[in-house]
C-alpha cells in the first residue's frame, strides 16, 4: 500500500477545508453541484472525445497503483536469473524447460521458454524488446488520460465560471440570484484547478513514474536471459545485472 498517495491526499483536504474554515467560511459553501456537475461532466466528455474505449478502461484499471503499486523485486529477480544461469550452465538450456512452465512472471516466463527452444540471442533480444515497447507504450497512453484530464478540468473551470458570470449578468436586477451566480463561478474554477492538481496531474506523474520502473525491470529480464543465451558466467551475468538496482 502506498501511503504517500493516501497522506498527500488527506493533506491536501485538510489545507483546503482547514483553510476555508480559518477564513470564516463554510463546508457547504464549497459544496455546489451544479458547479461539480459542469466541471466534472465537461472534462469527463473532453476525456470520451479524445480517448479510445480500450485506453480509457486501462486507465481506470491502472488508479488501483495509486494505492497498490505493483512490487518490483530486483534484489530477487536478480537472485533467480543467476540460479536460471547456474542451471543452465550445469543442465544446458532445457533443464530450464520445468522452471519456464512454473514461472509467475508472464513477461520473464516467455523468455525462458524462448531459451528453451534455443532462439539465439538476438532473436530473444528483439522479441522481448517488441513487447517490453508494446507494454510500455498501451501503459503510457493510459497514464496520458488523466494527464489530459489535468489539462481539460481547469479549462472547463473556468467556462463554469463564465457561465456563472453570465447568470449574474442577466439578473442584475434581482439582487436575490446575483449570491448564486457569483458562487458557481468562483467554486467551478475551485473544482477545476483542485481537481487538476490534487488528483489528475499528479496521478498521471505516479504512473508514469511507475511505468518507468517497471520497463527498467523488464530490460534487467532482458538482458539476463540474453546473458544465459549467450553462455556468460553467472557470477558476471550477476555483477551486470545489479548495476540495475539504485
Amino acid at each position: 500500500m502506498d501511503m504517500m498517495t493516501i497522506a498527500g491526499v488527506i493533506l491536501a483536504g485538510i489545507s483546503i477545508i482547514g483553510g476555508n474554515h480559518l477564513e470564516g467560511g463554510h463546508l457547504s459553501s464549497l459544496l455546489l453541484p451544479v458547479a461539480f456537475l459542469i466541471v466534472g461532466g465537461g472534462t469527463l466528455a473532453c476525456l470520451l472525445v479524445q480517448t479510445p474505449l480500450d485506453i480509457f478502461m486501462k486507465a481506470l484499471k491502472l488508479t488501483r497503483w495509486m494505492i497498490f503499486p505493483p512490487k518490483l523485486a530486483a534484489v530477487e529477480a536478480i537472485e533467480k536469473i543467476t540460479d536460471w544461469s547456474n542451471i543452465a550452465r550445469k543442465e544446458g538450456l532445457l533443464g530450464l524447460e520445468a522452471l519456464a512452465e512454473n514461472e509467475s512472471d508472464l513477461f520473464a516466463r516467455k523468455g525462458l521458454q524462448l531459451l528453451v527452444d534455443g532462439s539465439e540471442p538476438e532473436a530473444i533480444r528483439g522479441i522481448m524488446e517488441v513487447e517490453l515497447d508494446t507494454k510500455e507504450y498501451h501503459d503510457t497512453q493510459a497514464a496520458k488520460v488523466w494527464e489530459g484530464m489535468g489539462g481539460y478540468a481547469p479549462t472547463i473551470g473556468i467556462i463554469g465560471a463564465v457561465m456563472g458570470l453570465i447568470h449574474v449578468m442577466q439578473n442584475l436586477a434581482d439582487p436575490s440570484k446575483l449570491g448564486s451566480g457569483i458562487a458557481v463561478a468562483f467554486v467551478a474554477t475551485i473544482y477545476g484547478v483542485g481537481l487538476a492538481n490534487i488528483f489528475f496531474l499528479p496521478m498521471a506523474n505516479k504512473m508514469k513514474s511507475i511505468i518507468h520502473d517497471q520497463t527498467k525491470f523488464r530490460e534487467m529480464i532482458i538482458e539476463g536471459i540474453v546473458a544465459i543465451a549467450e553462455g556468460e558466467n553467472p557470477r558476471s551475468i550477476e555483477t551486470k545485472l545489479q548495476g540495475f538496482i539504485h
